[in-house]
């Protein structure tokens, strides 16, 4: 397939991820529909994809992206710290760099007990929904999601927790196709908010 059209489905792939939060896959398959493309149409790379969001980025989001990502940032943290019996890792866009007000929080939780992270939600008084996904290394598992109130961007925030055995810790920071690792810790995200604000105040 021509460079040129893989570019054109990654650049309006990118606008439906950041502009209304749908994840990679689906937001390719949007624009395949958009551009009238047959649905196994060869989907552009990590590589294309990452690229073209962070231009979309640059283009129509570079006023309210870095804040909107540092409130997200500080929502993730809040619930690593909350739920940092389960050694918590986060990823997606909000670790990655890219991620607006749209995005949603994915963290990802360790227990060889699968209901200990529940009973903690039920225990602290947190609704939540559940649901079934493909989680780290292809493995099925239970994903509960939290709405959260953020007041920094005055909107609530979806937190969807991974809830994984201790097993698939293994691997699960070993570098992605961009070669970035995937997902970070508390520690490791503390540090990012952390470079963030004297940059901001540089």
């Amino acid at each position: 397939m021509p460079a040129a059209l893989q570019h054109e489905i990654a650049a309006l792939a990118a606008a439906h991820m950041v502009d209304e939060g749908l994840e990679a896959r689906a937001a390719c398959q949007r624009a395949l529909q958009r551009l009238g493309l047959p649905a196994r149409t060869p989907l552009p790379d990590a590589t294309t994809l990452d690229a073209a969001i962070r231009e979309y980025l640059a283009l129509f989001h570079a006023d309210t992206q870095p804040t909107e990502l540092r409130a997200l940032r500080r929502v993730a943290l809040q619930w690593m710290q909350r739920l940092a019996a389960f050694e918590p890792l986060v990823g997606g866009a909000v670790w990655h760099g890219t991620a607006t007000r749209r995005s949603d929080v994915h963290l990802q939780l360790f227990s060889d007990d699968p209901k200990a992270v529940e009973i903690a939600l039920i225990n602290a008084g947190v609704r939540y929904d559940v649901q079934r996904a493909r989680g780290l290394h292809g493995r099925d598992v239970e994903v509960l999601s939290v709405a959260q109130r953020c007041e920094a961007l005055q909107d609530w925030v979806t937190v969807h927790l991974w809830v994984n055995d201790t097993a698939a810790q293994r691997g699960a920071r070993l570098a992605d196709a961009l070669g970035r690792t995937p997902r970070g810790t508390a520690a490791e995200l503390q540090a990012l908010l952390h470079a963030d604000a004297e940059g901001a105040q540089a």
